[in-house]
């Protein structure tokens, strides 16, 4: 009988989560979930490596898992916690920056010097220099093989493949040497008013995305408004990128092919188009939004508790471990 691999993922509590999100993480991992043994984890160690507002951090980590469960993650079949309440994260994340880490790999992280720049590098966080090392930790700890990312990412799980086999190199065989699974379907979803960058709630303007919790009239807006190539002809290309954006969209969630929504357009007008994406979307939403609203906050309490307890089990047995290793008491 093949064994079953574990799944670790995490996404950042920073609130007003998006279509792109959601097709791009959420999604796939309800998916995962049948096949593997899945841990899903709020990361609010990572959120706040920048400037953070606490009553915001709260709030929106327990947003979060309400998203997780109204997407689809069952805690019958996934393990799902916030990662502040696993001391073990932070733990191994000293010993890996101590043992295994070093200043030539964290210099040659790209996200670090894309956020740091914008903020100026002098004033970024420690922290944010070191999020690379605590996201290896977030991976090693549980044993890990699939690690679903997106491109922007993918250097941090090779980065955590490298500490890993460094870290086991010295001290033996304590670590899984985790795999990157790139996620194909959100990194397609781009944003509504630049098609030539990815859909994002940090943009300046709140008509470039989708929120998942917007109302059926503020999808209508922002779909109507959303950008358009030249012509008027519905066709996927690439030197057509807005409406290829727009076509990814409605074929992910009509679970067409982008040839069958070409087909379903011949001879119509962009506003046809997006009238019907318009539809499209809320039918997707309403539901969703239903969901989310009958998730009261006890009952998220309760399952953030029980997943702490049994992830600082696994957290606590893969900790035994490596403390043994490199001879602490």
């Amino acid at each position: 009988m093949m064994e079953t691999k574990r799944l670790f993922s995490g996404i950042q509590p920073t609130g007003n989560i998006h279509l792109g999100n959601y097709l791009g993480a959420v999604h796939q991992w309800v998916q995962l979930q049948d096949t593997c043994d899945a841990i899903f984890c709020v990361v609010d160690l990572h959120a706040i490596t920048v400037a953070h507002d606490p009553d915001a951090l709260r709030k929106n980590v327990m947003e979060m898992v309400r998203v997780y469960l109204a997407a689809g993650i069952d805690q019958q079949k996934s393990l799902m916690f916030v990662q502040s309440h696993v001391r073990a994260h932070t733990e191994l994340c000293w010993i890996l920056n101590c043992t295994a880490a070093r200043m030539g790999d964290m210099e040659k992280m790209t996200q670090f010097k894309d956020k740091s720049h914008k903020g100026g590098a002098e004033r970024a966080s420690v922290g944010l220099f070191d999020y690379p090392v605590l996201m290896a930790a977030d991976i090693l700890l549980y044993d890990a093989v699939i690690v679903p990312v997106g491109e922007d990412q993918v250097q941090h799980v090779e980065l955590a493949r490298t500490l890993a086999r460094r870290f086991n190199k010295k001290f033996g065989d304590v670590f899984t040497i985790p795999e990157v699974q790139l996620t194909t379907e959100g990194k397609r979803i781009m944003s509504l008013t630049d098609p030539e960058k990815k859909m994002s709630k940090s943009a300046s303007s709140e008509l470039s995305y989708i929120a998942m919790m917007d109302d059926a009239e503020t999808v209508r807006k922002k779909i109507r408004k959303a950008v358009t190539d030249s012509g008027e002809e519905i066709v996927y290309r690439d030197d057509k990128p807005a409406l290829k954006n727009l076509i990814n969209i409605y074929a992910l969630l009509s679970d067409m092919t982008t040839d069958e929504v070409e087909r379903k357009f011949i001879g119509k007008r962009y506003g046809d188009f997006k009238n019907d994406l318009a539809e499209i979307v809320i039918e997707f939403l309403m539901p969703f939004q239903e969901k989310m609203q009958k998730i009261e906050n006890n009952e998220v309490q309760k399952i953030l508790e029980n997943g702490a307890q049994k992830a600082n089990e696994i957290a606590e047995r893969k900790m035994l471990c490596v403390r043994k290793s490199i001879g602490l008491l």
